[in-house]
C-alpha cells in the first residue's frame, strides 16, 4: 500500500526528450559571456542538469578568469550558485570565485549587482552550515527587495532563507519565507520551480501535522519535475516520503523509499551530499528494525514461551546481525560524502546514528564518544538541533551505566547526575527551535533519568512523559512513541498504583487535567482487564463498552503491545 495520494516513484532519472547544442564551450563563454549566460539561464529553469553541468565544465578555464568589471559578471556568479545548489560541484567553486570580487570591487557595482553577490555570500554560507550569515545577508537583500532585478531572484531569496530557518528548528518562520518564494515564483509562472519549493513546504507542512497535504503537494511536484533530469529534487521527495511513512512507523516502506533516493542521488552524483543524508537515514531505519527483531529475539528466550525452537531463534539472530550490519556500512559511507564536502552537521548525524547502535548492543563507551564528537561538531556549527540530540545519546549512555549497577556508590552517583545534566541541557537546546519531536524526545530522556535506580522520581517521571505525550501528534507510530510507552509502563510499575489512585481519590490531581488524568486511569485499568479476559482486545472492548482501537492505543501506550 502507497502513502496518500503518491505517485509510484522510480528510481531513475527520466532521460530527457533530446539533447542541448554542442556548440557551448568555453570559447563561446569567453568571445559571448552574455549569451552564455542567457543559455545557462534557460537550462537551469527547465533543470536540464547534464546539459548544464557539460556546459559549466567546458567552460571552466574561461569561468576562471572572470573579470568582475565584465558585464554581467554578478549575473554569471548567481547562476553558478544556483548550479551548485541544484548539484554542480560544491561551495569551493563559489570559493574561488569569489575571491574575484573583492570588498573595493564591490563599492563599484550596481546596486542590483551588490545584491546578486549578496546572494551568493547567502548561499556560500548556507553551504558550508553557517546559517546566521545566511539570515543576515538574505534580511539585507529582502529589505531591498525592490531592487532587485526581478520577482524570480526574490522566490530565490526567501527560498534559500526558509531552508536557513528550517535548519534552525524555527519552522514558522521557515513556512512563511517557503510560502512567500511558492507565490512569487508562482505569479512568474515558473511551474519548474514552484514544484522544487513545494517539497520544502511540503516537509514543513507534515512538521505541523499536516500529513496528507505534504504526500499531496509531493506527489504534484514529482509530476512536474519527471520531465527533467533534476535528481536532487527527485531523490528529496522520496526522501520526505520515506521520513513521512517512517514517522508512522512503517519502517519496511520507509526504507523502501530511501533506497529510491539514494539511486537517484548516485545516478547524477556518486558523493552528493544529499546521498549522504538519505544513507543516514537508510541506516536509522535498519536500526529501529534491528531494535523490533531483537525484542522478538529476547521475547523467545523468556522461559515457558511456546514455540521457541532454535532454529527460528537462529534466523532471527542472523537477521538482526545482518541489518545491524548494513547500517553500520551505510553511515561509514556517508561520512567518506560527508568528510569530502568538510560537512561537520552531517558528520555529527552520523556519528550520534553510530552511538546508539554502540548503545544497542551494550557498548557504552563508545556510544558517549560518539555522542560527545558529535555535540563537539554541533557547537562548532551553532547547531542547536545536532547538540540536543547528542545530549540525549549522552543521557542515555549514562543512564545505561547506573542500570548496570557497577562500581562503588560514589560512582553510580556521578553517572546518574551526569545524565540529569545532558538531559537538562537536551531540554535546553530543544526548547530553543520549534521542533516538536526533538523536545517530545528530550523530555522522555528527562524522565528516564528522574525514573533511573538513583534519583527514583516518579513525579518529575510523570511530568516529563505527559510533556512527551502532548507533543505526540496524531497517526505518529514510531520508536519515540514505543520509548514514551516504556517510560510510563515503568512509572506505573514502580510508583505504586494505589498510593497514585489515593491521591486522585483526595482531589491531589497536580496541573493535569481531566483529560490527561482519564488517560492514566485508562492506563492503569485497561492492562489489568486486557490480563483478567485472557489478552483478548475484543472481550476488554465488551466489558468496558469502549472500541476496540482505544483498547490497542491504551495497551500500546502502556507499552503492552508491540508498535506497528
Amino acid at each position: 500500500m502507497r502513502p496518500e495520494s503518491a505517485a509510484a516513484p522510480s528510481a531513475r532519472v527520466p532521460p530527457l526528450p533530446s539533447p542541448e547544442p554542442d556548440y557551448h564551450d568555453g570559447h563561446s563563454f569567453a568571445s559571448h559571456p552574455g549569451e552564455f549566460a542567457d543559455e545557462l539561464d534557460r537550462i537551469l529553469h527547465l533543470r536540464r542538469i547534464a546539459t548544464g553541468k557539460s556546459m559549466l565544465d567546458r567552460a571552466e578555464t574561461a569561468l576562471a578568469r572572470l573579470d568582475p568589471g565584465q558585464p554581467g559578471a554578478a549575473r554569471l556568479l548567481l547562476l553558478v550558485a544556483q548550479w551548485v545548489d541544484v548539484g554542480y560541484r560544491d561551495h569551493r567553486l563559489l570559493d574561488t570565485l569569489l575571491l574575484r570580487f573583492p570588498a573595493d570591487c564591490r563599492k563599484r557595482l550596481s546596486i542590483a549587482d551588490y545584491l546578486r553577490l549578496r546572494m551568493v555570500d547567502a548561499f556560500r554560507a548556507l553551504s558550508v552550515e553557517d546559517v546566521d550569515s545566511v539570515i543576515d545577508a538574505l534580511d539585507f537583500v529582502l529589505r531591498t527587495e525592490g531592487d532587485l532585478p526581478d520577482e524570480g531572484l526574490a522566490a530565490l531569496a526567501h527560498f534559500w532563507k526558509g531552508r536557513a530557518h528550517r535548519k534552525k528548528g524555527e519552522y514558522e518562520t521557515a513556512l512563511l519565507h517557503i510560502v512567500r518564494a511558492r507565490e512569487l515564483a508562482q505569479k512568474s509562472h515558473d511551474e519548474i520551480f514552484t514544484a522544487i519549493i513545494q517539497i520544502q513546504e511540503s516537509w514543513l507542512l507534515f512538521q505541523k501535522g499536516m500529513r496528507k497535504e505534504a504526500l499531496r503537494l509531493l506527489s504534484h511536484a514529482e509530476s512536474i519535475l519527471k520531465a527533467t533530469d533534476h535528481y536532487v529534487a527527485l531523490g528529496n521527495i522520496e526522501s520526505a516520503r520515506g521520513r513521512i511513512v517512517r514517522r508512522s512507523g512503517e519502517y519496511t516502506r520507509a526504507l523502501e523509499y530511501f533506497d529510491r533516493a539514494i539511486a537517484l542521488y548516485s545516478q547524477g552524483d556518486s558523493n552528493h551530499r544529499n546521498l549522504a543524508r538519505a544513507l543516514v537515514n537508510a541506516a536509522y531505519v535498519r536500526r529501529l528494525l534491528a531494535l523490533q527483531l531483537r525484542r522478538k529475539i529476547d521475547a523467545r528466550a523468556q522461559p515457558g514461551v511456546v514455540g521457541s525452537d532454535a532454529a527460528a531463534g537462529s534466523a532471527l539472530r542472523a537477521r538482526y546481525q545482518q541489518i545491524s550490519h548494513q547500517a553500520i556500512v551505510d553511515l561509514r559511507r556517508a561520512r567518506e560524502i560527508y568528510a569530502i564536502h568538510a560537512h561537520a552537521g552531517g558528520t555529527g548525524t552520523v556519528l550520534f546514528n553510530l552511538g546508539y547502535l554502540h548503545l544497542d548492543r551494550g557498548d557504552i563507551d563508545h556510544a558517549a564518544h560518539e555522542a560527545m564528537e558529535a555535540y563537539r561538531l554541533g557547537l562548532e556549527k551553532n547547531d542547536h538541533i545536532l547538540m540536543a540530540r547528542a545530549r540525549i545519546l549522552q543521557s542515555a549512555a549514562e543512564n545505561a551505566r547506573v542500570d548496570e549497577q557497577l562500581g562503588e556508590d560514589v560512582d553510580i552517583a556521578v553517572h546518574a547526575n551526569r545524565a540529569l545534566q545532558h538531559s537538562e541541557e537536551a531540554l535546553a537546546l530543544a526548547r530553543s527551535t520549534q521542533n516538536r519531536r526533538l523536545l517530545a524526545g528530550a523530555s522522555i530522556a528527562r524522565g528516564v533519568t528522574a525514573a533511573n535506580d538513583f534519583f527514583q522520581d516518579w513525579e518529575m517521571a510523570r511530568r516529563c512523559a505527559s510533556e512527551a505525550a502532548s507533543l505526540m501528534g496524531p497517526g505518529e507510530n514510531d520508536h519515540l512513541v514505543d520509548e514514551l510507552a516504556a517510560l510510563k509502563s515503568q512509572i506505573v510499575r514502580a510508583s505504586g498504583i494505589s498510593d497514585t489512585l489515593r491521591a486522585w481519590s483526595e482531589g491531589m490531581v497536580g496541573d493535569k487535567t481531566f483529560q490527561q488524568i482519564s488517560e492514566e486511569f485508562a492506563e492503569i485499568v485497561i492492562p489489568k482487564v486486557w490480563i483478567r479476559e485472557d489478552r483478548k482486545i475484543s472481550r476488554v472492548a465488551e466489558s468496558l463498552s469502549i472500541s476496540p482501537k482505544k483498547v490497542r492505543r491504551i495497551l500500546r501506550n502502556a507499552g503492552f503491545l508491540e508498535r506497528g
